[in-house]
């Protein structure tokens, strides 16, 4: 072993510890791509967060900013000021909004579902919605259905979506 290499164990010894410069920039990107979620989300479910005054301002600037490389630096400043926001609050609030979409994504697969199976099975889908939704008006789901069919056979919309529309009350009616 050389001299040299004792200077360099003495020079690794004395790098402090820590994430390194790779991690710092992909926490940054995180952070800044948490700014541009949370500029889309509703202003009510922000105001729950308890925001300072400077991040607050930089949100409302967001709208007036068109240009793309102005954007670009716009994340990267609202990400600074969050950085000195409660961040576990932030990440609830995305959290439970992402899980929101989520939910309402999976419950507009299963209403487009329903409607599939009630164009192309008929009157057994029928009873099996009516059993599923008790409520629902059994004889105007017919005739949507029926509708449906016909204009599902011509390419037309309409009747379908009407049937989604009817599907969809019934389900937020408890039907």
């Amino acid at each position: 072993m050389t001299e040299d290499d004792d200077d360099l164990d003495d020079t690794m010894e004395d790098l402090p510890e820590g994430p390194s410069k790779s991690q710092i920039k992909r926490d940054r990107h995180a952070l800044q791509a948490l700014a541009e979620r949370m500029v889309g989300m509703p202003r009510h479910e922000l105001e729950r967060l308890n925001l300072s005054e400077a991040t607050w301002v930089a949100i409302d600037e967001t709208p007036r900013i068109k240009d793309l490389r102005a954007r670009k630096r716009h994340w990267k400043r609202i990400a600074n000021l969050l950085e000195r926001e409660d961040m576990h609050a932030v990440h609830v609030l995305v959290d439970q909004a992402d899980a929101r979409e989520r939910e309402d994504a999976a419950r507009h697969h299963a209403l487009e579902r329903w409607r599939e199976r009630l164009i192309a099975e008929g009157d057994a889908a029928v009873t099996e919605f009516v059993d599923a939704c008790p409520k629902v008006d059994r004889q105007q789901l017919r005739t949507l259905v029926r509708q449906a069919k016909k204009d599902t056979e011509r390419g037309k919309p309409d009747a379908p979506r009407k049937l989604f529309r009817f599907l969809r009350e019934a389900m937020d009616d408890g039907a």
